[in-house]
C-alpha cells in the first residue's frame, strides 16, 4: 500500500501547479471581465441586480469549461497556460462583439433586464463550450 500512496503524493506538487496556475487564470479572466464591462458589476450585484448575477455567473462558468478541458489535456504547464489565455481572449471578443450588437447593453445590466443578463451568459457559456470542445485534444 505505501509503494501506491508514495507514487500519488509525488504528484501533488504538478496539482498544486495546476491548481494554482488555473485559479490565477480564472481571477485574471475574472478582473479583466469586470475592468472591460462599461457598468460595475460587482456593484450591481451587492444591490440585487439579477440581470448582472446571471450575467457574470455565465461569465465564470463560460471560462471555468476552457480552464477544465485544457486543465486536463495539457501536455504541460505551459501549454496549458497559453491554450487557457487564448481561450480567454476569445471570450473577451465575444463579450465586446456582443455589447456592439446590443447597443444598450450597459442600460439594460444597469436597469435589471434579465433579456440581457440571461444573452449574456449564455454566450459565455456557449463560447466556453465550443472552446472547451477545441481544447480537448
Amino acid at each position: 500500500m505505501e509503494p501506491l500512496l508514495s507514487y500519488s503524493l509525488s504528484h501533488f506538487p504538478a496539482y498544486l501547479a495546476y491548481a494554482a496556475s488555473l485559479a490565477v487564470l480564472l481571477t485574471v479572466a475574472v478582473v479583466i471581465y469586470l475592468f472591460i464591462t462599461p457598468y460595475k458589476e460587482i456593484a450591481l450585484i451587492r444591490q440585487g441586480n439579477s440581470a448582472a448575477a446571471i450575467s457574470f455567473a455565465g461569465v465564470l462558468l463560460g471560462f471555468a469549461l476552457p480552464l477544465n478541458a485544457v486543465g486536463s489535456s495539457a501536455g504541460s504547464l505551459l501549454d496549458m497556460l497559453m491554450w487557457s489565455v487564448i481561450a480567454l481572449v476569445s471570450q473577451l471578443a465575444a463579450f465586446l462583439l456582443a455589447s456592439r450588437l446590443l447597443g444598450d447593453l450597459r442600460s439594460g445590466i444597469e436597469h435589471d433586464k434579465m433579456a440581457h443578463g440571461i444573452l449574456l451568459a449564455a454566450l459565455s457559456v456557449t463560447v466556453g463550450l465550443i472552446n472547451a470542445a477545441s481544447l480537448t485534444y
